[in-house]
């Protein structure tokens, strides 16, 4: 069976699972299409949460991104495992004794204030759909490459997937079709890992793969023989960085509680029975992620390697299969720039920006691209998002392995668009109809808003998807950036300072919020040539800008608290009630 059919099976196969598990699991009440009616095992909800929270960008661009930026790109490591710990055991089991739905429903009880609920939900809102624009581009991709249709076609199938699990079934579909994707995508990802690492030093794990012998004779490690060959290149060694020790703080920082604050992982443990089970799923959840995540390295040093051996100097009319494949799809392009035929792979952009197709074909038959960068002598141009994708290609694994990569793609992005979507749903028909706007909608009502909006959500989300804005790489920064400097400190605060009240949070959201939209908006859309280490406050890039607007939180959100009125006795009530074990404090009074 040929590979293209092989991948129509097995995402035909997995798509037709995900469907029936949505209509199986279907939502009938307001509780389970936000919650899943709480009563959701906690091993399936770790599985859950570990689908929801690895998304494409884990799945597509993580390892990619660590491929070109070696030592630079472990702060993506750092900081979304370290914001997954950070979330478990700080946030998620005092949420889920809390009781609500959703994150603005917590900040607009706990502050007593509608105003703090809906820029709660502006930054919530403006978080997902940022986050969402990039699943629904990775969907394309999969899509255009592995099923050979465009990529707006790719983006419409994956829409109408979605859109039947996440309106007909809410959390409950969602969950249960998150556990099968996190069987498919952990699947998808560890067994092309396994078959490289063999191939390359005879180690079958590939996390112990990383530090092996490469089997090739020359007694070099991976790292080792990476290392000399990027630097014989003219690239920097692979893992030395070249960030400044500030930088990558601040940047694994700001990756680190924007990860906590990220809204559609809170919702997650609001899905479970109790809040020891809540407790219980987030540390499942932590060893179902640690399987990708630990692995991720080992495959982003073995695709650069391979990348590198199967096509520099190689000639293009011998040029591998999967070359042409990604190159007709625009996600690789080669220019010829000494006209010798052959493809040199080297230090510095073979383009400036991305190539531009002029519809015509080479001599050599190669695709004939506009505005090559005269003055370096590199020659190709890869997109970071195909690593992962291409690596079975590109070590010539089986079809169905490849065929399985297509499938494991796809789910990771599905799993968190309909997450993200289902959040945006809620905190529409939940936080700003139900709570603010028309408080007299029955629970029939509000359930039918939460799924038009889950629809106009999927719609907004898919033409992100076919028109991506040109900055969608830039803007996870945002994301990541405005949850760490708006919803994360608001959160904690709320959990764990009892004097924190209304104007305090207020005025600390809005100030983290505007701070590190002004700053990131500056330096990647008003001037960008400015954007450079000389330019930046305290020498911090606009991705870790958000880890400064998370202080500025703190400190204004504390000053305000401490010349305004305290919370009322209730509220002061409830942080006590959410932070004590029910039942603490009995044995002394007898």
């Amino acid at each position: 069976m040929s590979t293209a059919m092989l991948t129509y099976l097995f995402v035909g196969a997995s798509f037709a699972l995900y469907i029936g598990i949505a209509i199986w699991s279907r939502a009938g009440t307001t509780k389970e299409f936000y919650v899943a009616g709480g009563g959701v095992h906690p091993i399936a909800n770790g599985m859950a949460t570990a689908a929801d929270w690895m998304s494409a960008a884990s799945f597509i661009s993580m390892a990619g991104i660590i491929a070109f930026l070696g030592y630079d790109g472990s702060v993506y490591l750092l900081g979304w495992t370290g914001g997954y710990v950070l979330l478990a055991l700080l946030l998620a089991p005092y949420l889920r004794k809390f009781g609500q739905f959703t994150v603005p429903d917590f900040i607009g009880e706990r502050y007593y204030s509608k105003a703090a609920r809906i820029v709660a939900v502006i930054c919530l809102i403006f978080i997902s759909f940022t986050y969402v624009a990039g699943q629904m581009r990775g969907v394309g991709i999969v899509f255009s490459r592995f099923l050979e249709v465009d990529i707006t076609t790719g983006v419409i199938v994956g829409m109408a997937v979605v859109f039947v699990y996440a309106v007909l079934g809410g959390m409950k579909g969602i969950t249960y079709t998150q556990v099968a994707q996190y069987c498919v995508l952990i699947f998808a990802y560890m067994v092309p890992a396994i078959f490289i690492s063999l191939l390359i030093t005879g180690n079958p794990v590939p996390q112990l793969g990383l530090g092996a012998t490469v089997a090739d004779g020359s007694g070099l490690s991976v790292l080792a023989k990476l290392d000399k060959t990027l630097l014989d290149l003219g690239f920097s060694p692979y893992t030395e960085g070249s960030k400044a020790t500030i930088d990558i703080f601040a940047i694994t920082m700001a990756l680190m509680v924007g990860t906590a604050g990220l809204p559609h992982v809170i919702v997650r443990f609001f899905t479970v029975p109790k809040v020891s089970d809540a407790r219980v799923s987030a540390g499942y959840a932590l060893i179902f992620i640690a399987l990708l995540y630990t692995t991720a390295p080992a495959v982003a040093a073995f695709a650069r390697l391979n990348f590198i051996e199967t096509i520099n100097n190689t000639a293009y009319s011998e040029a591998p299969g999967w070359f042409k494949n990604w190159e007709d799809i625009g996600l690789i392009g080669w220019v010829d720039k000494n006209e010798d035929g052959i493809i040199q792979y080297a230090a510095g952009a073979a383009f400036q920006g991305s190539p531009s197709y002029t519809g015509a074909d080479g001599e050599n038959g190669e695709r004939v691209l506009t505005n090559a960068q005269t003055d370096s002598s590199n020659e190709v141009y890869a997109d970071r998002d195909i690593f992962v994708l291409a690596n079975p290609e590109i070590a010539s694994l089986p079809g169905w392995v490849i065929a399985l990569v297509a499938a494991g793609g796809l789910a990771a992005a599905l799993s968190t668009a309909a997450g993200l979507l289902l959040v945006v749903s809620t905190s529409i028909s939940h936080d700003l109809l139900k709570k603010t706007l028309m408080p007299g909608i029955t629970d029939r009502q509000e359930l039918f808003y939460a799924r038009i909006a889950a629809a106009v959500a999927i719609g907004v989300a898919g033409y992100l998807g076919i028109n991506p804005p040109g900055f969608v790489a830039q803007v996870v920064a945002f994301a990541f950036g405005l949850a760490a400097a708006s919803l994360f400190p608001a959160i904690l605060m709320g959990i764990f300072v009892k004097r924190m009240n209304k104007e305090g949070a207020i005025a600390g959201m809005l100030t983290g919020l505007l701070f590190t939209f002004a700053y990131i908006v500056f330096f990647k859309f008003v001037s960008p040539e400015l954007n450079s280490s000389e330019n930046w406050l305290f020498g911090i890039s606009p991705e870790g800008i958000g880890s400064i607007g998370m202080v500025l939180n703190f400190l204004v959100a504390f000053s305000v608290s401490r010349m305004t009125s305290a919370p009322p006795a209730h509220v002061q009530d409830l942080v006590d009630d959410i932070r004590v074990p029910s039942g603490a404090g009995v044995a002394h009074q007898h």
